[in-house]
């Protein structure tokens, strides 16, 4: 009688629980895009999922992990879009951070969910979890995430596209919190800004990152 090999045997039981897990988080993805983190119980991820409480529970123990996996998986993505975008400019240093911040408007145009999950999850963030958790999972994630941030300021600097008068260990921190936080709120708010300003919202972020971008250049 032919035998099975424990490794051929656990090939089609691992896509199993991939499928399951992919299942719960679509569908709590979608809810929370709806209806908002907040007004999502576990009960609702699980009928939306068309699976048993026991199942869900078998991969997420409550509703906070199944978010923190949501947002680890979509600061993956936007990271890997930005460090491609950056790694097809050439040319000076000033050319790598603008297409570092076309980037992020791309993913405003493009990838608005993702966007929108984010700025939930600043909300709750800054109300129900600690900054130790935050710096672990980014720590997880991009080691060493500060140091290139800070050299691509240096080279600007040096290579003369950038003012000298910067603060390499402070500058493009302090413009990517400016441009997500635009970002962020150009999107939680949607055709509300369009009706309030009578402009598309991608015309707002590209006229932010415009002006910042002013700010950087060398004389």
């Amino acid at each position: 009688m032919p035998t099975t090999s424990p490794a051929s045997s656990s090939g089609p039981y691992h896509a199993h629980r991939e499928r399951q897990r992919r299942r719960i988080l679509s569908a709590a993805g979608e809810l929370f895009d709806i209806r908002g983190i907040d007004r999502v119980p576990i009960a609702d991820i699980v009928a939306a999922a068309g699976i048993r409480a026991s199942t869900l529970y078998e991969y997420f123990s409550n509703k906070d992990e199944i978010v923190w996996t949501l947002v680890e998986e979509a600061m993956l993505q936007s990271s890997t879009r930005i460090l491609e975008a950056t790694k097809t400019a050439t040319g000076p240093a000033l050319g790598r951070i603008t297409a570092l911040l076309e980037a992020l408007g791309d993913e405003l145009v493009n990838h608005p969910q993702r966007v929108r999950l984010m700025a939930q999850f600043d909300a709750m963030y800054a109300r129900d979890w600690s900054a130790e958790r935050l710096l672990a999972l980014e720590d997880r994630l991009f080691p060493g995430r500060f140091k290139p941030l800070s050299n691509l300021i240096r080279e600007g600097i040096a290579d003369g596209s950038l003012r000298s008068d910067l603060d390499p260990d402070l500058t493009l921190h302090s413009v990517l919190n400016a441009v997500v936080g635009a970002q962020r709120r150009l999107v939680s708010l949607g055709n509300r800004v369009e009706q309030e300003y009578g402009q598309p919202i991608e015309r707002l972020f590209g006229e932010t990152v415009r002006i910042l971008l002013l700010g950087l250049r060398a004389p």
